[in-house]
């Protein structure tokens, strides 16, 4: 019995070396050295310091930003996921209704219109950290009008961060919010330094 115990015993410690220990910090190390940015939490910084992460929306207040999808855990790490609510459902319709209405009331011109459904709908993690294009091109009208931009440079800027499927196939063409509000804030700094200049 005391013999059996020990080999089990010894068995199990070995067991929690190789796999407990050993096989995470192995994995660990890889990605270090394969994979540093992802491995890290893909973090951006600008001028020194962290400003977010390109794997989860950021939340942005105004409309001199471009804005990510509505989020059903309001934009929080530590909750991520959705509503779960199916497509009959009646709370989910009055949801996408409030969201389109108050979309509506900032900018008027878009009644009528076919919104991308990425503006009134939130993702499966509440968490997503891209828009669709035309969710994107949509926003630039009233980005540029904010910020007092020439539209055609804005719309630029979108199309510098489009990225287009993994090898045409895989994913959905997508802007990293993120990225394109930081890209935004170096236009419209160069564009203030312009007309100071001039």
């Amino acid at each position: 019995m005391s013999r059996t115990f020990g080999t089990a015993l010894r068995f199990v410690l070995l067991t929690w070396v190789m796999f407990g220990l050993g096989y995470p910090l192995l994995e660990i190390g890889i990605n270090q050295l394969a994979f540093p940015g992802p491995a890290n939490g893909s973090l951006v910084r600008q001028d020194g310091r962290i400003v977010g992460s390109r794997l989860i929306e950021q939340r942005f207040r105004g409309a001199r930003w471009f804005h990510g999808r509505p989020s059903a855990v309001h934009m929080d790490p530590r909750s991520s996921g959705a509503s779960n609510l199916g497509p009959l459902s009646r709370r989910l319709a009055r949801h996408l209704a409030a969201r389109r209405n108050r979309l509506l009331a900032h900018h008027p011109t878009l009644a009528g219109q076919r919104l991308p459904a990425d503006m009134i709908t939130s993702s499966g993690s509440g968490l997503d950290p891209d828009i669709t294009p035309a969710n994107a091109y949509l926003q630039a009208r009233w980005v540029a009008r904010k910020r007092g931009l020439p539209p055609a440079s804005v719309r630029r800027l979108v199309a510098r961060h489009e990225r287009r499927p993994w090898l045409g196939l895989f994913g959905q063409a997508r802007v990293n919010v993120l990225a394109l509000n930081l890209g935004l804030q170096r236009l419209a700094n160069r564009n203030r330094d312009d007309r100071m200049g001039h």
